[in-house]
C-alpha cells in the first residue's frame, strides 16, 4: 500500500497556497542568479549546502544555492536529501518508509530501490516517528519541484553520527550525473549580529576547506551530514564554493538574535 507523508510546516514555514509558493520560490531563484548568474560552462554542482529556515528568513540564501542547478536540471533525477533531526534524539540514519513526499505543489516519490541498498549498515534505521514534525528536508522540495522536472528523492535524517557513518552512505548513493545531493544545514544559532557573522564566515571557509573537523555542533545544526559530505568531497576531487552568507538580521530579522544560513556548491576539481 502506498503510504504518503503530508508537509508538516505549510503554511508555516512558506506559503500553503500553490500559486503563492510557486512565485515566493522562483522568486528567490531568479533574483540569485540576477546577482550571481552562473559560469556559462559551469554543468552544475554534485552537491549543495542550502539552509531550513522558514523563507522570510532563509529563502534568498537558499535560492542561492538553487540557482546553481538551474542549468543542470534536465539531467537530475534523483536529489538525495540529508539534514539533521530536530525533533528526535537518535543514533545513526534515519529513514521513512513513505514512498511520496507531499507539499503545496505536488508529491514526489521516494526512491525506495535506493534505501533499500542501505539497510544493511548497522547506521540506518527505520524511524518513522524522527520525520513526524521535522522542516529541513521538507522545505527544500518546493525548490526541487520549481526547476527539476521528473526526480525521486532519497530522504535521510542524520542524529548522532560520525561523518564517516555518513559518508558510507553517501558513497553507496552517490551515482553519476543524474543524482543530486543537498545537505540541509543552518549555521550559527541566536548570537548577536556581529558575533554571528565572525564565527559564520569561520564555519563557511572550513567548509570550502573540506576539514569538517573544524566544525562544531554550535557551528552547524547540520554538523554531522556536512562532515559526511566533506569527506565524500575531498574522495570524489570536489571543490567548495561559498555562494551566498548572510543571517536573519541581513533578511527578516532583528540583529540582537541572529541565524546564520550559507549556500555553498560541490563541482568537480577543474583539470590544471
Amino acid at each position: 500500500m502506498s503510504q504518503l507523508r503530508r508537509p508538516s510546516v505549510a503554511g508555516l514555514f512558506y506559503p500553503d497556497d500553490p500559486q503563492a509558493l510557486q512565485a515566493q520560490v522562483r522568486g528567490y531563484i531568479d533574483a540569485a542568479a540576477r546577482q550571481h548568474p552562473p559560469p556559462a560552462a559551469d554543468d552544475g554542482p554534485k552537491a549543495l549546502i542550502a539552509p531550513h529556515a522558514g523563507y522570510i528568513y532563509s529563502g534568498p540564501v537558499a535560492g542561492s544555492a538553487y540557482a546553481r542547478i538551474a542549468n543542470a536540471a534536465a539531467r537530475i533525477t534523483r536529489v538525495v536529501l540529508l539534514g539533521p533531526a530536530h525533533r528526535l534524539a537518535f543514533r545513526g540514519l534515519a529513514y521513512s518508509a513513505a514512498d511520496q513526499f507531499a507539499t503545496p505543489l505536488g508529491r514526489v516519490a521516494v526512491d525506495q530501490a535506493a534505501i533499500a541498498t542501505l539497510t544493511d549498515l548497522p547506521q540506518v534505521q527505520l524511524l518513522e516517528a524522527a520525520f513526524d514534525g521535522e522542516h529541513c528536508l521538507e522545505v527544500q522540495l518546493p525548490f526541487l519541484q520549481v526547476l527539476l522536472q521528473q526526480f525521486s528523492i532519497v530522504p535521510l535524517l542524520v542524529g548522532d553520527a560520525h561523518g564517516s557513518q555518513v559518508s558510507e552512505v553517501l558513497e553507496r548513493l552517490w551515482g553519476g550525473p543524474e543524482t543530486l545531493i543537498v545537505v540541509s544545514s543552518d549555521l550559527s544559532h541566536y548570537l548577536d549580529y556581529a558575533s554571528a557573522r565572525d564565527i559564520d564566515r569561520r564555519t563557511v571557509q572550513a567548509i570550502c576547506d573540506l576539514q569538517p573537523e573544524r566544525i562544531s555542533t554550535h557551528q552547524a545544526c547540520g554538523r554531522h551530514p556536512i562532515a559526511g559530505l566533506l569527506q565524500q568531497a575531498r574522495r570524489h576531487h570536489l571543490h567548495g564554493t561559498l555562494l551566498d552568507l548572510r543571517n536573519s538580521g541581513d533578511t527578516a530579522g532583528p540583529r540582537d538574535r541572529v541565524v546564520g544560513y550559507g549556500a555553498c556548491a560541490f563541482n568537480a576539481a577543474q583539470a590544471a
